[in-house]
């Protein structure tokens, strides 16, 4: 097995335009095989403090009085930067993450797509004239927060950093970023090409480090404007909380447990095939990942059958050997799964997976075989908890009205996938399900479309338009005219 590594030298903090070191390190492991990628920079408090003052600085100092078109340009740039820097951004997050390299490519198109779309985006932000009464004008404009504060998790490094940070810039923001400490290399190699393509000193700055310092000091900073975190719930009770101190906005995108509904008139190949991906997708570790099937009873064997074969096939290995299936994240990260896994055993009728390999050559990585529980009661634990691994739950049906209910019947609500031929069915059921975003007939959705948690799934909206104007605050204005 030929294997590239991306090197130990150690990599420093992105503040202020210039790179700067800490007086603590951490070391990023690769998931694959457990050798050291690279010891990073880890910052506390004082580097998240100077990062938020480089922000507030690089504000005051310009970035709060360019114009849209300029941030256009900008984030234009940027985006056009991420393409031409594609291969080397695939790699470092695919080694550093474990997925697949392909799935990488598509995260690195994802990330460039982001500044792209906002930057068409930008200059349809504007505020509005409000009927009031013949001697005044009445109207309101949308401006920036000024800074705002980032918590990025491990799973989709790039992506979901690129996902919050461009609004946020388009919107007129300066930006201070931590990373997840697992997987924090990409981020910092982001802040490098964003710099070469342009963006001022200061707009962008990147604090990797531990969750309980960096991570709190900056969800405790006063001297942020608005907070997004994407992570696990507790943390994100945490992080609410102290924003919360400070009267901060923040976005919470928290866990998921999302179901695919499978009813008897779906296309079966198609269905199958994305059911399979929407769980086996970078190794499970997605907050929207399909982690639980519910199948109508006259479809069930059918379509369970198809799952096990496709299952069955999966390749394992390293992410930069294109594999079907990389590793989970950490050693941490694979016993979780695995005890979940045991605990399945005892609620479920274990159809494929439920271990590690056994392959020699896959010894050093956190590596889970792709896992089925079929006939496992909605009440169960795997059903209802957020495993985050390549385990898939199978549920029957009998009506629209108990698959509704299944599908609602646990404590998130971020997605939902629904597979049928039945227009009017497909309306009720996009109408009936708690949760941000419905997809009919596939499970996959683009930049443009809002996407949002209800209950444990968090609360605010990114992506689309809407996370453009998440970024920005109303202000309201009256000029009283004189009478001549």
């Amino acid at each position: 097995m030929t294997h590239q590594t991306l090197g130990t030298q150690r990599r420093m903090a992105h503040i202020n335009g210039t790179a700067a070191d800490a007086q603590d390190s951490f070391v990023v492991l690769d998931p694959a095989t457990g050798f050291e990628l690279a010891t990073v920079a880890a910052c506390g408090a004082d580097e998240v403090d100077q990062a938020v003052k480089a922000a507030q600085a690089a504000y005051d100092g310009g970035w709060k009085r360019t114009t849209a078109a300029e941030r256009a340009r900008i984030l234009r740039n940027i985006s056009s930067a991420i393409m031409a820097n594609g291969d080397e951004l695939a790699r470092i997050e695919s080694q550093d993450t474990g997925k697949p390299l392909r799935q990488a490519v598509v995260d690195v198109t994802f990330a460039a797509r982001f500044f792209e779309y906002y930057s068409n985006m930008v200059e349809a932000v504007f505020g509005s004239i409000i009927p009031a009464a013949t001697d005044r004008l009445t109207f309101s404009v949308r401006e920036p927060y000024g800074v705002t504060g980032h918590i990025t998790p491990w799973n989709y490094p790039l992506g979901l950093a690129t996902r919050t940070l461009a609004p946020s810039l388009a919107a007129g923001n300066c930006c201070v970023l931590k990373p997840a400490e697992e997987a924090p290399l990409s981020a910092l190699r982001l802040a490098e090409i964003m710099s070469e393509a342009g963006l001022p000193d200061g707009v962008l700055n990147v604090v990797p480090g531990i969750g309980a310092e960096a991570g709190a000091a900056l969800a405790a900073h006063p001297g942020l404007g608005k907070l997004s975190f994407t992570g696990s719930v507790p943390v994100g009770v945490k992080i609410g909380q102290a924003t919360a101190a400070n009267l901060v906005p923040a976005d919470l995108e928290l866990g998921g447990k999302s179901p695919n509904i499978v009813f008897g008139d779906a296309d079966m190949d198609a269905a199958a095939a994305t059911v399979a991906a929407s769980i086996l997708q970078n190794a499970g570790q997605t907050c929207s990942a399909g982690s639980r099937l519910l199948v109508h009873d006259s479809v069930h064997d059918e379509f369970v059958d198809r799952l096990v074969h496709i299952f069955q096939g999966t390749t394992l290995g390293p992410g930069l050997e294109n594999p079907g299936l990389g590793p989970v994240i950490s050693r941490k990260q694979q016993a979780r799964v695995l005890d979940y896994i045991a605990l399945g055993r005892g609620e479920g009728e274990l159809l494929v997976g439920g271990g590690v390999p056994e392959s020699e050559s896959l010894s050093g990585g956190n590596f889970v075989l792709p896992t089925i529980f079929d006939r496992v009661a909605p009440t169960a634990s795997i059903a209802q908890q957020e495993i985050f691994g390549p385990v898939l739950t199978v549920t029957s049906f009998d009506s629209t009205e108990e698959a509704v209910n299944l599908a609602n019947g646990t404590d998130y609500g971020l997605v939902a996938g629904v597979w049928t031929s039945d227009v009017g069915r497909a309306h009720r059921m996009i109408r009936d399900l708690q949760c941000g975003q419905v997809m009919v007939n596939t499970f996959s959705n683009g930049v443009e479309l809002p996407f949002s948690g209800r209950k444990q799934s968090g609360y605010g909206t990114s992506k689309s338009y809407e996370a453009l104007l998440g970024y920005t605050q109303s202000k309201g204005a009256v000029i009283m005219m004189a009478e001549h």
